[in-house]
């Protein structure tokens, strides 16, 4: 058992009322700069839709995230050391300013040195990246709403096989809204993507950082990451991505989209999870498994055992009393109502949703609801607008038994509290019959429905104590996916995953260990210095790159 600690987030679908509050801060905070007109750390989608950018969800075509070999051994589905570097320079898995959209504004000194008149002046779009004059076709949030679903929603990947039982008709179409920033993931397929070692891991919280001095914008970061979160800097060269407001986070602060969050729908706190099981998890034959098997590497804070594991790893007491508290540990491991988004990535995703059931009600009385037999509610589950087929793809890799016992939970818990507000009776056996207890149930709508703010956000301070480690780390642009163990925790594990330094020798930085050559020398075994492209810092010269002139 090797404990690590991991920041993490749950979002309740139901209450996402789609205002957008949450992407306008974080953009305000993080992206308001030149370079990041079309950079959404946080942004949010409507379900069925494209998603941003445009059908990030289909990996046939951007080939981000994860596969097993022959061997069922871990692998990018991008390809390997090889073919990266023979794409280093054209990337071909890159979504395009198109897939974005190019984000634009408007000519507004038209109006404002507009002559005096009988007729309006109007304005006309502009490129934000240009400054040319443009025909919108295409943007964030294009889509919001269902705005043209006749002719793009039925591109949404996750409605493959669905086609023909749902209509985009008003009478029968559904929808609901999906926030989206950084998974955070445990087994990152964008640091594993990098060939530079820009992107890291923090072992202290598992927050997914970029180094941006050590960036190089090869951008295989972006087309690793197959839920598109990480962006390309077209103005400084670098990768960025969503830091999961690290700054505040490490002050005992929710992130700025939970703060400002309108619906109260975000949760966070920690996750106790054991590294030395991630790589076998990420590895699950059947990608239907893969989200029971990501509920397996997580570990009871409440057992004793854990406990004295924490501390010989070294997490403070208090992270660890805050992992008991933790809602994320609650929604997603004791009470299971919360899921990953695409676990079939096999990134083992860390923001987690519980799915939207807001309809049932109503679905319920139309199906002639009997108060008499609460049981009845089940019955309507089915029959929701919204498919347990459609949440199956986007949460369980398609397994829709599961989705179908989070939602009869969420029901049980809505019945409940509707018979105790109107005194009606009650059947005994309702909370057993969905594997709960009344204690259970209660406990989870105190938690969806009342929670306070220090219920929602149980996120302990750093420790002054550790501030000169973590400085220390972060000079030496560590990685804490370059040590002993799997992809959770590691570079080469059991399963034989790599972590993409090609030529680094053994206990060094990437690219470190020489002389001259910019940070892309090292010496060989041989005793001879060679040169690595993938480590080269892109300044000096590049000596040993090619054989010299009456060299063996």
């Amino acid at each position: 058992m090797r404990p690590m600690a991991q920041v993490a987030m749950v979002m309740n679908l139901d209450k996402c009322i789609g205002c957008h509050t949450c992407s306008v801060t974080c953009k305000q905070t993080w992206t308001n700069r030149p370079g990041t007109e079309y950079v959404y750390f946080n942004n949010v989608e409507t379900k069925p839709g494209v998603g941003y950018p445009r059908r990030y969800e289909d990996q046939a075509q951007w080939k981000g995230g994860w596969k097993l070999d022959r061997k069922g051994r871990l692998q990018l589905k991008a390809g390997g050391r090889l073919l990266k570097l023979l794409s280093i320079f054209y990337n071909p898995n890159l979504p395009s300013i198109d897939d974005y959209g190019d984000p634009w504004t408007y000519d507004y000194q038209t109006v404002v040195d507009a002559p005096l008149g009988t007729q309006n002046p109007s304005v006309h779009s502009i490129s934000a990246l240009t400054g040319r004059d443009m025909r919108l076709r295409w943007g964030s949030n294009w889509d919001d709403d269902l705005a043209g679903a006749p002719e793009t929603a039925l591109s949404d990947p996750d409605l493959a096989g669905l086609e023909d039982r749902v209509k985009m008709e008003f009478e029968q179409v559904f929808m609901f809204y999906l926030p989206r920033i950084c998974e955070h993931c445990l087994n990152p397929s964008c640091v594993a993507s990098c060939p530079s070692g820009a992107m890291y891991k923090r072992s202290e919280d598992g927050i997914v950082l970029v180094d941006e001095d050590r960036c190089r914008g090869w951008r295989f970061c972006v087309s690793g990451c197959p839920y598109k979160k990480v962006y390309f800097n077209h103005r400084t060269g670098k990768a960025e991505k969503c830091t999961l407001c690290f700054p505040r986070i490490e002050e005992g602060q929710p992130t700025i989209c939970s703060e400002t969050c309108v619906g109260r729908l975000r949760y966070l706190g920690l996750f106790l999870y054991d590294a030395d099981k991630v790589t076998e998890a990420a590895a699950t034959p059947d990608e239907k498994d893969l989200y029971e098997a990501q509920l397996s590497v997580f570990l009871d804070p409440s057992d004793p055992e854990v406990r004295a594991e924490a501390a010989k790893a070294g997490i403070p007491a208090d992270w660890v009393e805050a992992a008991q508290r933790s809602p994320v540990y609650a929604l997603a491991v004791r009470h299971r109502v919360a899921l990953p988004l695409h676990p079939e990535y096999r990134t083992l995703p860390m923001v987690w949703y519980i799915p939207p059931l807001s309809p049932v009600a109503d679905v319920a009385h139309a199906a002639g609801y009997d108060h008499g037999d609460p049981d009845r509610v089940f019955a309507t589950i089915d029959d929701l607008r919204i498919p347990i087929e459609y949440l199956a793809n986007l949460f369980t890799a398609g397994r829709t038994g599961t989705v179908r016992d989070v939602l009869r939970k969420l029901a049980a818990v809505r019945a409940v509290m509707r018979a105790g507000q109107l005194g009606l009776d009650l059947d005994e056996d309702l909370p057993a019959s969905v594997g709960a207890t009344p204690d259970d149930l209660d406990d989870l709508y105190r938690l969806l429905a009342i929670g306070k703010y220090e219920d929602r956000y149980v996120v302990p301070k750093a420790h002054a104590e550790d501030a000169g480690r973590l400085m220390a780390q972060h000079e030496q642009l560590f990685c804490s996916l370059d040590g002993e163990g799997g992809p959770g925790m590691g570079g080469n594990g059991p399963m034989g995953v790599e972590s993409f330094h090609p030529g680094r020798p053994a206990n060094t930085a990437a690219g470190g260990g020489g002389g001259g050559g910019g940070g892309g020398t090292f010496r060989a075994d041989d005793g001879r210095t060679r040169f690595n492209l993938l480590g080269w810092n892109g300044r000096g010269d590049a000596p040993h790159l090619f054989p010299e002139a009456g060299g063996s």
